[in-house]
């Protein structure tokens, strides 16, 4: 936002918290600055729902859980507040800041999908941001475009690798032990 003096005004995290609060409409929040993220299509809402149900079936019993894309994510180093299409995490919740509010500082994974409106950013400084969560392990990314699922992982050693699968493949996500079917995950989509 421009302020009659023609400099960009510099929004808290408090301010944001406010604005979410108070408004039916999500919101990102980066560089002290608000903006509303864009709603998805009904495609989109069946491909998040598809990866998310894969996670949660491939869980079991153990310490993980998956969340949908109502739990915001806060980004320590970068300082990034958003909603991601979904997310696991591992053990509790570690929350920012501490208390009631549901924002979360420690994804395990993260689940992204593409829009036209989005694509770039999801695939390039959003991925950005989420490669410095320190217990981020896989962040998966589903194409709006084609049948594309791609997995970004990072190893012991703290490189990251990526994997994608098309229209007839699979793709693993080892730290939930979950296998994602590319075709299963598009059953009934439009998109070839």
């Amino acid at each position: 936002m421009m302020t009659s003096s023609g400099r960009v005004h510099r929004y808290s995290y408090a301010d944001y918290v406010g604005v979410e609060q108070t408004s039916s409409t999500k919101h990102e929040f980066v560089d002290g600055q608000i903006y509303a993220m864009a709603g998805g299509s009904a495609e989109h809402a069946a491909l998040a729902v598809r990866v998310l149900a894969a996670l949660e079936n491939a869980l079991g019993e153990g310490p993980c859980r998956v969340y949908s894309s109502d739990l915001r994510l806060f980004i320590e180093s970068s300082g990034l507040a958003t909603f991601p299409d979904g997310c696991v995490i591992c053990g509790p919740v570690k929350k920012h800041p501490p208390g009631p509010e549901a924002t979360a500082l420690n994804p395990s994974v993260i689940l992204e999908v593409t829009s036209d409106s989005s694509e770039e950013y999801d695939t390039g400084a959003k991925l950005a941001h989420y490669r410095t969560i320190p217990t981020l392990r896989e962040c998966i990314i589903v194409s709006h475009r084609e049948r594309r699922i791609t997995v970004h992982s990072r190893g012991e050693d703290g490189t990251w690798q990526t994997r994608a699968a098309v229209a007839g493949d699979r793709v693993q996500v080892p730290i939930v032990r979950a296998e994602l079917v590319v075709d299963q995950v598009y059953r009934n989509s439009e998109i070839r």
